[in-house]
């Protein structure tokens, strides 16, 4: 898990000059906020896009990141995210206070717009564009969440499995790396924006 936290919201700058201001103004930099008294915390080289929001108890791992518009909130239960997790943007991750956390394994990939609620993602998952993942379900490690499925509360998805659908049903498996390639993607994208702060 994380080995550096922080609270300091300076580290979220984006190209800042050396004073940290713009002709304008300061720079917009992302909202880590804290709720009843938890904080987020994350790891080393982490990467948060301006409007990225990250609230209360959430902890990240090394190299994790979270696009613009994205929003991961943990007010009423945790979020665990592993290594190399991404949030892609307008993406949300919640939870529910009486179903409980969300947990992310490593390397897993939340594409652009979708939700993820109060569920478990297992290791290099895939959940894809628009997707929406429900209470209690888990998405078995290297699978792949269809773009724009919706995955039902409860619903077991196996490993390297790909489903897809309104409500998502098993379609067929994946092919080798072809869920756990994204993240490796994403920790590559990330580093080049960390280059331009």
């Amino acid at each position: 898990m994380p080995s550096t936290v922080s609270s300091d919201c300076s580290l979220l700058y984006i190209n800042p000059s050396s004073s940290g201001e713009t002709e304008g103004g300061p720079l917009p930099m992302a909202i880590i906020k804290s709720y009843k008294g938890l904080s987020p915390k994350w790891g080393k080289e982490c990467y948060f896009s301006e409007n990225a929001a990250v609230v209360g108890d959430v902890t990240m791992g090394d190299e994790c990141s979270v696009w613009f518009g994205a929003t991961v909130r943990g007010d009423v239960a945790p979020i665990t995210m592993g290594n190399r997790c991404n949030v892609q943007d307008g993406a949300v991750v919640h939870v529910t206070n009486t179903t409980g956390p969300t947990v992310m394994e490593d390397d897993v990939t939340i594409g652009h717009n979708a939700t993820v609620h109060a569920c478990t993602l297992r290791k290099g998952c895939l959940i894809g564009m628009g997707s929406t993942v429900l209470d209690g379900a888990e998405v078995g490690e290297g699978a792949v969440v269809a773009a724009h499925a919706l995955v039902l509360s409860n619903t077991k998805i196996g490993p390297h499995e790909i489903w897809g659908g309104v409500p998502a049903k098993f379609i067929k498996q994946t092919k080798p790396n072809q869920a756990e390639s994204y993240a490796a993607h994403y920790v590559e994208y990330a580093k080049e924006y960390l280059k331009d702060k």
